[in-house]
């Protein structure tokens, strides 16, 4: 008997995606090899590092991020499609996993970008790396649209938030599927400037949000337990369509394997709990070790 090629769908759910790493190592420490690697949004980022063998970068940046960080990506712009242009994160993950071509990787890998006209779904399976990133991960409202080929890209997560069906077009045999956004809808987790790893840090925070751009940033944020933010209604508005479509396509292509990390306690932009979500995504997938290693010996 022959070993199914394994597949994985890394899907969206933004600072809660670290969960993605966690649920990789498990699978390596396991000994078992993945051979496809999808993703949405967040998950395509992830992908891109496990694809282009950086994953171990990425987990070091991951685990370093403090609000200080986060912030420092955040290039705050008023025209052009998206509060943040996204020019800084775009160098900085470009930098930590490289732009080769998509073709070139040791693993077959595929981004889900959403194209703005139609409303497409696009796979991008070929080209830069980096662009496919950066056209995966462009959420409405927040990240500009990114060109490609004549399109404006958005985020992949508006119409294949778990893209299940782009592991199987592309060979898998064995589809597990990462779905961060499980029970997540409807769950207000509003951000607040307050979280801070050290009382320095916090002091830090303080310099940094000084003038105008700083305190627009806070004030979107920030919100209140009497009115949310503009993170809160522009991310819960994304989670509940997210969630209805992940559990719409999932019923119609359902994966092989389905891992649901704990995450309901980590904000949509708290990337700085990397730890937190890391260790969830490895707890959920060495749960299921045991059922997968069932359907790979009666592959």
């Amino acid at each position: 008997m022959t070993t199914p090629r394994i597949g994985i769908a890394l899907g969206s759910g933004a600072a809660r995606g670290w969960a993605h790493i966690g649920v990789l190592k498990a699978l390596a420490a396991a000994g078992l090899e993945v051979a496809v690697v999808c993703g949405s949004s967040i998950g395509a980022v992830v992908g891109a590092a496990c694809a282009a063998g950086r994953l171990p970068e990425l987990e070091a940046f991951a685990r370093g991020l403090t609000w200080r960080a986060i912030l420092g990506q955040l290039d705050l712009r008023v025209a052009g499609g998206g509060l943040i242009a996204g020019e800084r994160v775009t160098r900085t993950l470009v930098d930590l996993i490289g732009h080769p071509a998509i073709e070139s990787l040791a693993l077959h890998y595929g981004a889900v970008a959403t194209e703005l006209g139609s409303g497409r779904e696009v796979w991008l399976r070929e080209g830069d790396l980096g662009t496919a990133i950066r056209a995966s991960m462009a959420l409405p409202g927040l990240f500009a649209p990114v060109p490609v080929d004549g399109q404006w890209l958005l985020d992949g997560g508006l119409v294949n938030p778990v893209p299940v069906s782009l592991c199987r077009a592309m060979g898998a045999e064995l589809v597990l599927a990462v779905n961060l956004n499980g029970g997540i809808a409807g769950r207000r987790r509003p951000v607040t400037l307050s979280v801070a790893d050290s009382e320095s840090e916090s002091r830090g925070l303080g310099a940094l949000l000084r003038g105008s751009a700083g305190n627009l940033l806070a004030q979107w944020l920030g919100g209140g337990q009497a009115q949310p933010s503009y993170f809160d209604v522009l991310i819960g508005a994304v989670n509940i369509m997210q969630d209805q479509i992940t559990r719409t396509r999932l019923t119609g292509d359902p994966p092989d394997i389905l891992v649901q990390p704990r995450l309901a306690q980590i904000g949509v932009m708290e990337f700085n709990r990397a730890d937190e979500a890391i260790a969830a995504g490895e707890l959920a997938m060495q749960a299921l070790l045991p059922a997968l290693q069932q359907l790979l010996n009666e592959g």
